[in-house]
């Protein structure tokens, strides 16, 4: 199982919501790179990143940023967040990001998506956002007919490979993750499934790994110190070898 540290970019730092409210926002860093790179000393080889300006407004007004975070951290990137054309998916591409996430474009252009998809293959992923049962689009903004379920079994049928589910009602919220859900996921569909949400503490780590997760993204928990990455990495290596 991959471990994924998160940062959110909003006005070019490095910060955190509770639940996906843009009014609830934590500033962590005025230094996104400086963030990535403690988490490349800390053994990370993976960087998940969302422009949360972008999510919300369908544009990439942190892209410097991000270029600047691919060119020196070391890490393996991927990005999401007002990614909604093929232009700015090949942006990405071209920049050395590891993997591209669709989010609203994915729900709302179904079209689209099968295109980009065709044309990216694994070097796309969609981040299926449920917010009770139902996808969420535009950051979290409004939430769509789309029920989890049904969404992922239209992006399996697309040949999507990567699926990034997060559970907004868990999300920041240090209060444990919705490890049934993505159990249930990974039973039903073979796409890869990387949890997102609510992961507090190793145990919360140790099971998701028990569901067959592929990864997990740690946000706050990394923030906070309730998980040590290093340690996180060395255990998660060690549940892998059994």
């Amino acid at each position: 199982m991959e471990l994924y540290p998160a940062i959110d970019l909003r006005g070019g730092k490095a910060v955190r919501l509770l639940r996906g409210d843009y009014d609830n926002m934590t500033v962590y860093s005025d230094s996104p790179l400086d963030v990535a790179c403690d988490f490349r000393k800390n053994g990370a080889s993976f960087l998940h990143l969302v422009d949360l300006d972008g999510a919300k407004d369908g544009d990439t007004p942190n892209f410097d940023i991000i270029g600047e975070i691919v060119r020196k951290s070391g890490l393996r990137v991927e990005v999401g967040g007002g990614i909604r054309s093929m232009q700015t998916i090949e942006r990405y591409l071209v920049l050395g990001v590891m993997r591209v996430i669709l989010g609203t474009s994915a729900v709302t252009d179904p079209e689209f998506l099968k295109s980009a998809v065709e044309r990216f293959g694994e070097k796309l992923a969609v981040a299926v956002d449920v917010k009770d049962g139902f996808v969420a689009t535009h950051g979290w903004t409004q939430t769509s007919a789309l029920s989890c379920l049904d969404f992922c079994e239209r992006l399996q049928q697309i040949g999507v490979r990567t699926v990034i589910c997060t559970d907004i009602s868990k999300d920041g919220a240090m209060q444990g993750v919705n490890a049934e859900l993505y159990a249930s996921l990974v039973k039903r569909f073979s796409m890869n499934i990387i949890a997102s949400g609510g992961v507090s503490s190793i145990n919360d780590l140790v099971r998701l790994s028990e569901t067959g997760v592929y990864g997990v993204i740690l946000g706050k928990s990394l923030y906070t110190g309730s998980i040590d990455l290093a340690n996180a990495i060395t255990l998660m290596k060690k549940a892998d070898c059994k």
